[in-house]
């Protein structure tokens, strides 16, 4: 059931709300607009012929200025790629260091890592930067040939039925085929990868920086708190699995909110959005640290042969995590890019 709930469920619906007040403010400024006819018809009537002339002067240097303006009120547009990266690596770095400090000051007391282990972990994360490179490349190529907008139309308890089957569907079935069934095991997974990138779709409508921006700071949170459960003392953090899956309801049905509860219920809306957004934050936050503890239980079982040895399993988790944070990314964003 665990898995069952955590999936981005109001994915559709919160890009069918954000979309809808751009469009709103885009044709309200068209109509408040008055005719460019009468704006030309003006200036050739009134202008004297010594002004006429220079009017690409005048254009010339307004653009000039406008364009010193925006650079001033934005610092990272001025600077090269190589300043932008340092600024990513300077805050994956202090989030880091100040996760480390607050969450991880029992080390593990063998040392340091096993080399199974370590190369276990290792092997799930490939997996895991390849489902999300997968997602990004099958949802970017659906949305250019139109798949996102009959998505957005669609109906949403449609899109969440279908969505949910499909996405549980090839899901349970990677999961239950062996991992020495290689064609079956990562048919599926790449299935499951497709259907994700399906529902996902609808997000590149979104501005690609704030795409960009939410895809560094789900990878910084993610690396830092993965780095953390790598690191710290053995099964610690294993207890988290009832509270986070309580939390993970929560969320859910915070997230499902908006399409019952009427609109005029105004406060109500607001506040299962903070929920549905920065509880959701929170909560995959230590699924993330749940997950990457529970890796490596998994393969110490694998080393003594309790289990077989699965990273792709493994990683159907990290990819869960890493989806419902980049999602709750990207709102925020935008949410804060229209405040400006």
């Amino acid at each position: 059931m665990a898995f069952i709930m955590r999936q981005p469920f109001a994915i559709t619906a919160t890009l069918r709300q954000t979309s809808k007040p751009a469009q709103s403010i885009a044709f309200r400024a068209f109509h408040n607009t008055p005719p460019l006819k009468q704006q030309s018809n003006f200036f050739t009537r009134k202008m004297a012929p010594s002004l006429s002339k220079s009017q690409p002067t005048f254009r010339t240097t307004f653009q000039k200025r406008s364009y010193q303006q925006v650079a001033r009120q934005n610092p990272l547009a001025q600077g090269d790629a190589r300043q932008r990266l340092l600024y990513g690596a300077g805050i994956f770095g202090g989030t880091l260091l100040a996760i480390n400090m607050v969450f991880n000051r029992e080390t593990r007391e063998d040392g340091g890592m096993p080399p199974f282990e370590r190369a276990y972990l290792n092997d799930t994360f490939m997996h895991t930067g390849l489902g999300i490179g997968i997602i990004g490349v099958a949802a970017r190529a659906l949305h250019m040939n139109g798949w996102s907008f009959r998505l957005m139309s669609a109906n949403p308890w449609l899109v969440l039925g279908l969505g949910l089957a499909g996405s549980i569907g090839t899901m349970y079935g990677c999961m239950a085929t062996s991992p020495q069934n290689y064609v079956q095991k990562y048919a599926l997974w790449t299935g499951f990868n497709v259907t994700q990138a399906m529902l996902l779709s609808p997000l590149f409508f979104m501005h690609p920086a704030i795409l960009a921006r939410a895809g560094l700071y789900t990878a910084g949170m993610m690396g830092s708190i993965a780095f953390v459960g790598a690191t710290a003392k053995q099964e610690k953090y294993l207890y988290l699995g009832g509270p986070l899956l309580a939390g993970v309801a929560i969320v859910a049905l915070s997230g499902l909110a908006p399409l019952v509860i009427p609109a005029t219920a105004a406060r109500t809306l607001m506040w299962t959005e903070n929920i549905w957004l920065y509880g959701g934050l929170a909560v995959f936050g230590g699924f993330t640290l749940y997950d990457v503890q529970k890796i490596l239980k998994h393969a110490q079982m694998a080393e003594r042969g309790l289990m077989a040895k699965d990273p792709v399993n493994e990683s159907i988790s990290l990819e869960l995590d890493f989806i419902n944070i980049f999602v709750r990314m990207v709102q925020i964003l935008g949410m804060s890019q229209r405040r400006k």
